[in-house]
């Protein structure tokens, strides 16, 4: 790729852009959120076109302006958010879209080809609905490699695995980097660039800055060139402030729309001056257990029980959040869905933070000045990369909206703050400003209940770690002693494996 340019409006996503993938290596792509990544990618797979530069492929200029066209020169992308009809078997999702009279005994045989080639462990006959998140991105790959794909990008893909599909996922890479494919990922978790790639190329502010060889850097050099200066990645987990009971749940079930379990008897004390940690396969009741303390789930059976300072308890159950509230209550939410739950996206800066405010008016006009001054704040120590605080929160990056929504939460000075995958594609300069944001209410004196995907995070994060399993409590750890491959094992399995 040469010379890349890629405007959206005014904004320049991608500004002559260089990038060389070579055949029989695994390469990562870095940068910062909204450095680019994607979109450059993006139109290697045939998603976006270029405003300028040229795409060359085995020395030869070619024009990609549509995905067909990408799986014609042999690329492949698979994507955060998989294309899979949820009905159809893998076989029938693989073969899906291509030209002609399928034959599905042929194409089954040829998918367990690939799958015993490369390592896949696949199933062909089963159904998207009974496959894990691992099962059904071994699908989007096997889809890919089936149209003969010889470069594949994958883009976040260990973001909701455990360690042990990891493992398995980057066994199979490694096969096909051997078999002389050409592979790209784009992640943010540099333990996994430092195991994996063989070469790292880095993206600054839509401009290529550099490449060089995994073997002879280190995640502090990449991170320094990604962010234009020295950043420290070190979490600091200081020893919990006098800890003593915030929350005491017990028995908590919770079923869905269908009557089906979505909690079963879950049991826990989340202490004040900590973090806990929820870990869990996506999907096994951390949303409703989060919304269930915050006042917005329907409960079946159980308490939640609210400990004052002065040791008193409040029921929380069959309250709304504006009860909770009302009953002095200090509790901060910052939900997995940014922009449903957590900001309006057409409100711009200020007028979310009024959201938080608004009802402590005492006329018919609001007060601008309180959210103003709070918004200048969050932009300001937060480093939020925005025109101003009157741009739409809709127009900020993914990063940039998730530090307004905790800066939001953090200034309430909550007793009990819940964050449900507060990182979750941030860049890792966003991500270790987050925590250490989280470490500072815990050592405020809050209880701080944080749910997370990155394992590695969890465990040098959290003072205990809560494992959930299919809606159960597999276990609760120490955080200091334990580890993710532990932790990994609780996740799939009630109790874990003694093994681990």
């Amino acid at each position: 790729m040469r010379n890349i340019t890629k405007r959206f409006g005014p904004v320049i996503a991608n500004d002559k852009c260089w990038l060389d993938i070579y055949r029989g290596e695994i390469l990562a792509l870095l940068g910062e959120n909204g450095s680019g990544k994607t979109t450059l990618m993006n139109m290697l797979s045939g998603i976006y076109f270029p405003d300028e530069g040229q795409i060359f492929i085995d020395d030869k200029e070619v024009v990609i302006s549509s995905p067909k066209d990408a799986f014609s020169f042999g690329i492949g992308m698979i994507h955060q958010h998989f294309k899979l009809v949820d009905v159809f078997t893998a076989t029938e999702n693989i073969i899906l879209g291509l030209p002609g009279k399928l034959d599905k005994a042929e194409a089954r045989k040829k998918i367990v080809d690939i799958c015993e080639k490369y390592g896949f462990e696949v199933d062909p006959d089963q159904k998207i609905y009974d496959m894990t998140v691992s099962q059904k991105q071994t699908v989007e790959i096997v889809k890919v490699l089936y149209r003969g794909a010889d470069i594949l990008i994958l883009d976040e893909p260990t973001a909701v695995l455990t360690p042990q599909e990891t493992d398995k996922l980057f066994a199979v890479l490694r096969n096909m980097r051997d078999d002389g494919k050409a592979v790209v990922i784009i992640t943010h978790k540099m333990h996994e660039v430092e195991s994996l790639s063989d070469r790292v190329a880095i993206l600054r502010k839509g401009q290529f800055v550099g490449d060089m060889i995994t073997a002879k850097t280190n995640a502090q050099e990449m991170t320094n060139m990604m962010v234009g200066r020295p950043v420290e990645l070190n979490i600091k987990r200081t020893e919990p402030v006098e800890p003593k009971p915030r929350l005491i749940i017990e028995n908590l079930t919770i079923k869905d729309v269908e009557g089906i379990n979505k909690l079963a008897g879950v049991s826990f004390t989340a202490n004040s001056g900590e973090i806990l940690g929820i870990a869990g396969i996506s999907g096994c009741g951390q949303k409703e257990l989060l919304e269930a303390v915050a006042g917005l789930q329907k409960i079946e059976a159980g308490s939640i029980k609210y400990i004052e300072d002065d040791e008193t308890e409040e029921e929380l159950i069959g309250k709304d959040p504006v009860k909770i509230k009302e009953m002095g209550v200090a509790l901060s939410f910052v939900p997995e869905d940014r922009l449903g739950m957590g900001l309006v996206g057409n409100m711009d800066i200020s007028d979310n933070m009024m959201l938080r405010s608004y009802a402590k008016g005492r006329s018919l006009f609001t007060d601008r000045k309180a959210p103003d001054k709070l918004a200048h704040h969050v932009v300001d120590s937060l480093e939020v990369a925005t025109p101003g605080i009157e741009t739409p929160v809709r127009k900020l990056s993914g990063g940039n909206v998730q530090k307004v929504l905790v800066g939001r939460e953090i200034a309430n000075a909550p007793t009990v703050l819940m964050t449900a995958y507060a990182t979750r594609g941030l860049d890792i300069n966003s991500s270790y400003m987050i925590y250490d944001l989280i470490t500072k209410e815990k050592e405020r004196g809050a209880a701080v209940i944080y749910v997370g995907e990155d394992l590695d995070v969890l465990v040098e994060l959290c003072d205990r770690i809560l494992v959930l399993c299919g809606g159960k409590v597999s276990g609760i750890v120490d955080g200091p002693s334990t580890n993710k491959r532990a932790v990994g094992a609780m996740m799939t399995k009630l109790g874990g494996d003694s093994n681990e």
